[in-house]
């Protein structure tokens, strides 16, 4: 069953390898091009256009890898993939992550094979390579929204005086993105250059809030378009918006000094137990291996596995405190 469980990741790794080279030197569809430069200078029709925010789409994909292939459209039945790589602001398409993940996983499971480790450990190290990437990709989607977060009350603020001023709410969106740094003048400046294009202006706006799932910044769009209909003071809206988040930030901050002790507590005792079975293994293997060869083991090691997983979702539901 070990023998079968190896070369089914051996399988999968070099299949998804030799898939993503196949993709990759195929290249870009004429299709896509010819559409691109329809569009851009205006012989596409609406008709051809399609709904909903297929303009957007359009402008913001690259025209490399254009293509959903049957592999991304499986994955996006559980994972947006391609929304994933854009709020993250990784430059790779979906078929070369594809590629990344299938070459890591062969590796990680050759590398296992080869090595001193037990078989059981073979696929479980060709998973955990394999998807590594989309770790990566997930903690860098959270390390912008949190970097976005931080930098909203300031561009906020900018774009209140800049309407003071006299200044349009274009003209607003264009000092964000020439006076302030990624993410927040990215994404600002996108919604800029959306509406140069022909882009409505609820339209970029309410992509935005898909690209950045921020409440504060849902307030932002929503009394912007409500502006724009009814009429108001947006820049007095936008200064308690600001003031808003500035506010939960404090109370975020003293949450976070409170739940320190219990952060750090779930992180050494999640740590501890495989901790101390790599040390035992490193120093005694035959100690610790008769919990691959009886049945018994095997038992103990899968209730183990799941108490720490059941332990890190009760530790992280006490220390999640939403504000």
């Amino acid at each position: 069953m070990t023998y079968l469980l190896v070369m089914f990741a051996v399988f999968t790794g070099v299949a998804s390898l030799v898939g993503g080279v196949a993709i990759m030197i195929r290249g870009a569809d004429e299709n896509s091009v010819e559409e691109r430069l329809d569009f851009l200078t205006g012989v596409v029709s609406a008709s051809k256009k399609g709904a909903g925010h297929s303009e957007s789409s359009l402008l913001s994909h690259s025209l490399d890898f254009d293509r959903v292939n049957f592999l991304e459209e499986f994955v996006s039945k559980f994972l947006n993939l391609r929304r994933l790589l854009e709020q993250a602001d990784i430059g790779f398409s979906p078929p070369q992550f594809f590629l990344i993940c299938g070459g890591l996983c062969a590796a990680g499971s050759w590398i296992a094979f080869f090595s001193a480790l037990p078989l059981l450990f073979v696929p479980l190290a060709g998973i955990a390579l394999g998807a590594a990437p989309l770790g990566w990709a997930w903690y860098k989607r959270r390390s912008r929204f949190a970097a976005f977060q931080k930098q909203l009350p300031e561009a906020l603020e900018l774009i209140a005086r800049a309407l003071r001023a006299g200044h349009s709410l274009g003209a607003g969106f264009k000092l964000v993105a020439d006076e302030m740094s990624p993410p927040i003048a990215t994404e600002i400046g996108r919604v800029y250059e959306e509406q140069n294009l022909g882009i409505s202006l609820d339209d970029a706006l309410d992509d935005l809030v898909c690209r950045i799932p921020n409440l504060d910044l849902r307030f932002f769009a929503t009394a912007v378009i409500l502006q724009r209909q009814t009429g108001g003071d947006l820049a007095e809206i936008l200064d308690k918006i600001g003031y808003l988040v500035r506010e939960r930030f404090k109370i975020w901050g003293a949450i976070q000094a409170l739940t320190g002790e219990g952060r750090l507590s779930g992180i050494v005792l999640l740590s501890l137990p495989p901790v101390l079975f790599l040390a035992i293994y490193r120093l005694n293997p035959q100690y610790i291996g008769i919990l691959f060869t009886d049945p018994l083991g095997k038992q103990l090691i899968a209730v183990a596995v799941f108490l720490q997983i059941l332990g890190a979702l009760v530790i992280k539901k006490i220390i999640n405190i939403k504000v």
